[in-house]
């Protein structure tokens, strides 16, 4: 009976090694006396034990987080970037046996493209044309990875540290652009508001009434702010009618001489 005992235990182990189990995210890769054999899972599944050797990967989406990097741009400025790298395994049996250490593979060459990317943009592009900045990265990562079964699916520039005496000029110039702005549509506006006074002028001139209209109004806007400015008004045709006596007395003091009598 212990004879039949001890080679039934040893294959009921045995079987029991030959079970495999992974879950929804997880893949086996097989190697059969060495060779790669297949790529089973998830689930249940059952290899040869003592022939086959099982490797297990995580195909789930994976975030590199990158240090960042001190670089000199394309306008000579020294700046410090750091990104975030979203990849996954598509091909389990590739990410095993063509490089050694996928993961390291892939930060090792997303650290060295975003410094390689960054140093081929000027600082104005890198600020403010970021998608750009991070579809050429994600293409060229993406390009060495995929022979290794990886796809990079996303790549982020997350922070941009610039000099503080960079900060300091960039500053003064978006100051400088701001008032240059201040200064054009003020101008504008000068030269709007002239054209508009012409054809004011022109109005009144054509009907003196508007005159008197204009003076009765600012009256009003002038009692409606509770000041204590006394203001004198002297209606217009008082001023017409001076003007007109002047006028009629310069020229009775204009004689002319033939109209002055003859010398005796």
């Amino acid at each position: 009976m212990e004879q039949l005992l001890i080679p039934l235990l040893f294959l009921l182990g045995l079987s029991f090694s030959s079970i495999k189990i992974d879950r929804e995210y997880e893949r086996g890769v097989i190697f059969r006396l060495g060779r790669l054999s297949d790529v089973k899972g998830p689930g249940l599944y059952c290899i040869i034990p003592a022939v086959d050797q099982k490797a297990k990967v995580d195909i789930r989406t994976k975030t590199v987080d990158i240090e960042p990097q001190e670089t000199v741009t394309a306008d000579s400025v020294t700046i410090r970037v750091n990104a975030v790298l979203y990849y996954r395994v598509i091909d389990p049996g590739k990410a095993i046996t063509r490089v050694e250490n996928y993961q390291m593979a892939v930060y090792q060459t997303a650290m060295t493209t975003l410094r390689n990317v960054v140093g081929q943009n000027i600082l104005d592009d890198i600020l403010q044309k970021r998608d750009k900045i991070n579809f050429k990265i994600q293409e060229i990562v993406d390009e060495v990875t995929e022979p290794w079964g990886i796809a990079v699916e996303r790549v982020e520039t997350k922070d941009v540290e610039i000099p503080p005496t960079m900060q300091r000029a960039m500053a003064k110039e978006a100051e400088a652009i701001r008032e240059k702005r201040a200064r054009i549509i003020k101008a504008e506006a000068e030269q709007e508001s002239s054209l508009k006074l012409g054809e004011a002028s022109k109005s009144i001139m054509s009907n003196p009434a508007a005159l008197e209209l204009r003076r009765l109004q600012m009256l009003t806007e002038i009692g409606a702010e509770n000041n204590t400015t006394t203001i004198l008004m002297m209606p217009s045709d008082f001023i017409s009618l001076a003007k007109q006596w002047s006028e009629s007395l310069q020229q009775q003091t204009q004689i002319s001489p033939e109209k002055l009598p003859p010398k005796q």
